[in-house]
């Protein structure tokens, strides 16, 4: 093959960014967009830097020594980098690539200015941007010094910038090659960047232009604030003229300068606002031809734009797929699974394919479409209602997108339904409903079991589409429904009349303590039982300490008490290994299959508690309870009429201690059934790798249920799309969802509407009564976790998966959460303060620090 090293700009576009790096490949896909000037020049191709990497002297050595490195040692990052950078420089450029370079330039005009910029073939792509991390050099004058210039680019694929950003994007530096654009200078009137989205809101028919006075390197740099205008459908929303005091201009001879702006000039906008709209128009056509929003760098020459660079805007949430042009506002569904992060392909087609409401994917997220329920007065209310009591974030920011009319507004269908907050379903308190309805999932998990065994090949797909019918059935029975609404508007009318009656915050927190029939709180406490039987023997817990490797389990009858140990953590995965964090996704790694998961809290249990704490912790709770029960009945018959009032309280106890138990137990019947389907499709992925169809059988999670259904019928898969996917994904994990996002792109977190917490203090749902203060352990992978008795539990979200955590902790603060998650139930279980919903915790409380829960008024306070 012949290798080119200069290509003109014009001869590019954006399909060969592995020829000419993504800057190079954008601006040779904007040079063919009608209507759309841009600079000319060339670009010097990856073969050329291809070429003199292979004249370092030993720079795969310096490679391997790099990519090991840990991301933290950031002064090994920085000498490493440096001295890779020294040596690239320092490289001749061979006679026939400087004779290609000039003769490029002389077609150009060789006494031009130039600006020489870097183009990276992992720059600019739709899932990282890599903004700013290479280098660019403006106003290079004569072609000694842009040949120089030119090295100086392909070196600075090395900075230690760019180096730390592979390396947190798992991008593998080899695997990364620079091409070097030059292109002709332009000395502008005004320069800037236009959004073609709004890049704080995420709203795509909003675009933002920033304008300021001479080079747009002025702006890029944070030297100047600039104008800043908000453009909707042609017309300019909003308008800020910033006071422009400097600004950076060419030097005839090369380079640039500082100047500072005559003081009459500083005020006046650098664009009319018919400029303006011209401009955003001028985006559009950008957009619409690369298939994304864009941001875009331009300059204003001689009264005309020219683009001299356009990016994906890669911080964007992405948006469902809609089946047409209508407004449709989505509900996160990973806010109410407590479950935030990103799901691959298989993950998100099952949840899907097994879930009782049509969803939609984005960002590796699921969210369902609420515009129907929002769209009549009766529904909106119910909803709004419902959201509220759950999570007041999402309430608000649901009344934010109503507000606005993005809604359309239907009329009521006519009279009929139950207004929310209204009479509890009608259901009797009788304890032998939840042991039925236990009996019934646990009869239906076994028949799966017993069903599956003998399903293989296209055969078992089939098998499962059937019993995901059976598995949305479960789901649905109208009994389990109504046992679980049954507790939970029995807590909440609890909640609300004793506040009316006694003045009492959250009285049902302790009137559920130790409730029966609690999968998740019984799945912490059994695991405070596996400690009791491994701490008499200290040579299994001194084993423990080191343990690495998953097959643990087979090693431990090796010592005195081990057969014990690994038979009372046997019994526990029986009963609990299905679980993990964020076991909606099916592709997660299960505790059955990663058990050292456990290990860590087993460790926490056996130093923190004493032999019998399960039993005595249940008990203590149940205690709790009942005095509870007698004390508010008590203060209800002194009051008048409050004979009535006790009765009707009692009624609600005996509700809810029946009921709300059970509100765990259909989640933990989903994750078992999850675990059967994810066994026999694991075994399916085993049988495509030895038949050479897949490289590793964790690859079929990034298919769907239905492409993986097609590999396994056809004995064919496209790696390309797996490739695709695995990127996609990793690039889904820097992207955090909103609880609201709408067909506009427009994503809203919600806000707290409270003046009654200490100013400083931070905010969220109360979930669980009472005050604690004790030191904060930021934990956000339950693997790390390192528990001292007292410590408050600062994390993301807690699912199921977190409870047996919950026993060794005196508080919780979380993220994300509401008063009816999984979460908030068990340290309700627990008698644990709690607040959650508290906007970034994890960010804002730091490990170690004294911090107070405020359980009961919903704020955390960090102390002194």
């Amino acid at each position: 093959m012949i290798e080119q090293y200069v290509l003109d700009l014009h001869d590019v576009d954006e399909t060969q960014v592995a020829v000419v790096g993504g800057k190079g490949a954008h601006l040779g896909g904007l040079s063919r967009i009608d209507g759309v000037r841009v600079p000319a020049g060339f670009c010097v191709t990856t073969d050329a830097f291809r070429r003199i990497m292979a004249e370092a002297p030993s720079i795969d050595d310096r490679l391997d020594a790099l990519s090991r490195l840990n991301l933290a040692d950031r002064e090994a990052i920085r000498t490493l980098s440096a001295g890779i950078r020294r040596t690239i420089e320092e490289i001749a450029i061979p006679d026939d690539l400087a004779a290609a370079i000039t003769r490029a330039l002389a077609q150009l005009g060789e006494q031009a200015a130039y600006a020489v910029r870097s183009s990276a073939t992992a720059e600019d792509l739709p899932t990282a941007s890599f903004a700013g991390q290479q280098d660019t050099y403006l106003n290079v004058v004569g072609s000694a010094a842009i040949l120089q210039h030119v090295s100086r680019c392909w070196a600075s694929l090395f900075t230690e910038r760019a180096v730390t950003y592979r390396k947190r994007n798992g991008i593998d530096h080899r695997t990364v090659d620079m091409a070097v654009v030059v292109q002709q200078m332009v000395f502008p009137h005004a320069a800037g960047i236009l959004f073609t989205a709004d890049p704080v809101t995420g709203n795509r028919k909003v675009a933002t232009v920033d304008a300021s006075f001479g080079l747009g390197e002025a702006l890029v740099s944070g030297l100047v604030n600039p104008d800043v205008y908000r453009v909707r459908d042609g017309g300019i929303v909003a308008k800020a003229v910033a006071a422009k005091q400097r600004a950076v201009h060419a030097l005839p001879t090369g380079g640039t300068q500082e100047v500072v702006i005559d003081p009459q000039r500083q005020e006046q906008p650098a664009l009319t606002d018919t400029q303006v709209v011209r401009l955003v128009q001028l985006g559009r056509r950008i957009e619409a031809h690369f298939g994304r929003p864009q941001d875009i760098e331009w300059c204003l020459v001689d009264e005309d734009f020219q683009i001299v660079q356009s990016r994906p805007i890669t911080t964007l949430f992405p948006i469902p797929a809609a089946p047409d042009a209508e407004n449709h506002v989505y509900l996160s569904v990973g806010h109410q699974q407590m479950m935030t992060d990103p799901m691959k392909p298989l993950g998100f087609s099952m949840w899907q394919l097994t879930a009782m409401a049509p969803m939609h994917e984005a960002g590796g997220r699921l969210f369902v479409d609420v515009t129907r329920h929002l769209a009549t007065p009766t529904g909106r209310a119910g909803f709004l209602e419902m959201a509220g009591k759950s999570d007041p974030l999402t309430r608000d920011a649901l009344e934010t997108v109503i507000e606005r009319d993005f809604v359309p507004s239907l009329p009521d269908a006519g009279p009929g339904g139950t207004p929310a907050g209204g009479a509890p379903a009608p259901i009797e308190t009788d304890p032998a409903i939840v042991t039925e309805l236990i009996e019934r999932s646990q009869a239906s998990i076994t028949a799966l079991r017993r069903d599956i065994r003998t399903k293989t090949g296209p055969a078992l797909f089939d098998f499962l589409l059937e019993a995901f019918q059976d598995h949305k059935r479960v789901l649905g029975d109208p009994l389990s429904m109504q046992a679980i609404m049954a507790g939970m508007e029995a807590t909440w009318w609890l909640n609300d009349q004793l506040q009316e009656w006694l003045g009492e915050k959250n009285a049902a927190d302790t009137l559920t303590l130790s409730a029966p029939d609690n999968v998740t709180s019984e799945m912490g406490l059994a695991l405070l039982d596996v400690a009791d039987v491994i701490r008499p023997h200290p040579e299994v817990v001194a084993f423990l300490r080191g343990v690495e490797d998953e097959d643990f389990l087979d090693e431990l009858p090796k010592l005195p008490g081990g057969t014990e140990a690994r038979d009372a953590i046997e019994a526990y995965l029986e009963r609990y290994g299905m679980r993990c964090v964020g076991e909606i996704d099916i592709t997660r790694p299960r505790w059955s299959e990663r058990p050292t998961t456990l290990v860590p809290l087993i460790l926490d249990n056996v130093r923190n508690f004493e032999p019998g704490a399960a039993e005595r912790r249940f008990e203590q709770g149940r205690q709790k309870a009942q005095e509870k029960e007698q004390d508010v009945l008590a203060r209800l018959r002194a009051l008048p009429d409050g004979e009535q009032q006790a009765d009707e309280t009692k009624r609600m106890i005996d509700r809810v201690r029946t009921f709300i138990g059970y509100r765990e137990y259909p989640k933990y019947g989903i994750i078992s059934r999850y675990f059967v389907y994810k066994q026999a499709l694991m075994e399916e992925a085993e049988r495509l790798v030895q038949a050479n169809v897949l490289r590793e059988k964790e690859d079929v999670f990034y298919l769907t249920f239905q492409e993986f259904h097609d590999a396994v019928r056809s004995g064919r898969v496209d790696d390309q799309l797996i490739q695709r996917r695995k990127e996609a994904f990793r690039s889904y994990q820097g992207l955090t969802p909103p609880r609201v996002l709408t067909s506009d792109g427009e994503a809203l977190t919600g806000a707290y509407r409270r003046d009654d917490v200490p100013a400083d203090a931070l905010i969220g749902l109360p979930v669980s009564a009472g005050t604690v203060e004790g030191r904060a352990r930021v934990i956000l992978d339950l693997a790390e976790a390192d528990l001292e008795a007292g410590d408050i539990l600062i994390t993301a979200y807690t699912d199921p998966s977190w409870s047996p955590l919950f026993v060794a902790i005196a508080g919780l603060v979380t993220e994300v959460g509401g008063q009816m998650t999984h979460g908030a139930v068990i340290a309700r279980e627990y008698g644990l303060p709690a607040v959650v919903g508290v906007v970034d915790a994890t960010r804002l409380i730091r490990d170690g620090q004294r911090i107070r829960v405020h359980g009961t008024d919903g704020y955390v306070e960090i102390l002194p």
